[in-house]
């Protein structure tokens, strides 16, 4: 069996569609998975067993491009795919498989794609309410998986593989000792500063962690530059705070976060990351809702003082923050912290 799966453009549904990928594993350890996705997304497949090879696409994400998309499609024919499974909703993002003309494709409805996928499916969005169970509910027949109920238990859960020369290259690249514990921070978070806890809170958290002898690292993109300059300069303690983002290629943050003996993140793609490592995380979220997308570990610890889905990008507080995350202080925050790492130090023993 050989499967190509077109995956998602974004790091937390990359890293969630692994779900994917490792029940399709599971049911053949014959299959034979190439993920067709973004150059950057390399990063992470790489480092997910189950994938066999990492084809970059070189259009743009929203670039519709029917010429080259047929022109992908009929060079991608020669590899014999059996099966394709089309992640994402868009009606461009099913054009490749079908110009490939393998056999079979598998996707959820989404935009109007009969033709293009003669293995579509109608979701059900009560039914299969976490993102992961969409994924894994593809991988069965149709008529077999009619909700998440059905889905054998438990549900794999994102898992990355990380070698040990890879951390140790890493912390030698940004010349960062491990003589004190590291402490992870992912101030950033997609579409504005709503999904963001403060940064004033972040910065008296980490002065709390340095008090217990913990080093802080900033890790985010290039646009969190500016949140992780902002965390360190009401530090007290600043000199025991990196501010790595945009400073790393995506696998040394990887690579690093890995090294890290718990993290404290927003909602967003490095939360994924930081589950998917086995990392003890705090998660803290506002407007969006665990409810979709939670962090996919028995170490993650979520913290959110409101329900349901708030659909802001910008808050109306200070800075733009929303006033449900201001109102996570961070003593409390520090707290499920401590006992979170407790917990998990007791497991291993």
């Amino acid at each position: 069996m050989k499967t190509l799966i077109i995956g998602p453009s974004w790091v937390g549904d990359m890293m969630m569609s692994q779900s994917l990928y490792r029940t399709l594993k599971q049911l053949d350890s014959n299959n034979e998975i190439d993920v067709l996705a973004p150059a950057w997304c390399r990063a992470l497949l790489n480092k997910m067993p189950e994938v066999n090879q990492a084809i970059a696409m070189p259009l743009g994400h929203g670039e519709f491009a029917l010429k080259k998309r047929h022109k992908i499609g009929k060079s991608l024919r020669d590899n014999h795919y059996d099966h394709a499974f089309v992640l994402p909703n868009s009606f461009k993002s099913a054009l490749i498989p079908f110009f490939a003309k393998i056999p079979k494709r598998t996707g959820w409805k989404g935009e109007m794609r009969y033709g293009l996928l003669n293995d579509l499916r109608k979701l059900d969005k009560q039914a299969f309410p976490l993102m992961i169970e969409r994924y894994i509910a593809l991988a069965y027949p149709n008529r077999q998986i009619h909700s998440a109920s059905d889905l054998p238990q438990p549900l794999l859960w994102p898992k990355l593989n990380v070698e040990q020369d890879e951390i140790t290259q890493a912390l030698s690249t940004f010349t960062i000792t491990q003589d004190e514990p590291l402490i992870g921070f992912c101030p950033g978070a997609e579409f504005g500063p709503a999904k963001r806890w403060p940064d004033y809170h972040y910065a008296a958290l980490a002065d709390m962690l340095v008090k217990q002898h913990a080093k802080i690292i900033i890790f985010g993109s290039q646009n969190d530059r500016e949140v992780g300059e902002k965390i360190i300069a009401k530090m007290i303690h600043r000199d025991k705070c990196i501010n790595l983002a945009g400073q790393t290629q995506l696998e040394q943050a990887v690579n690093l976060i890995a090294a890290c003996k718990a993290i404290v993140t927003n909602d967003s793609g490095l939360m994924h990351v930081a589950a998917a490592l086995d990392r003890p995380l705090v998660a803290l979220y506002g407007p969006s809702s665990p409810d979709f997308t939670p962090p996919l570990s028995d170490k993650a610890e979520v913290i959110r003082l409101i329900t349901g889905y708030h659909r802001v990008r910008k808050g109306d507080a200070e800075q733009g923050y929303h006033q449900s995350l201001i109102d996570i202080k961070p003593d409390i925050v520090f707290e499920t912290l401590m006992k979170l790492i407790m917990r998990c130090k007791k497991s291993k023993e």
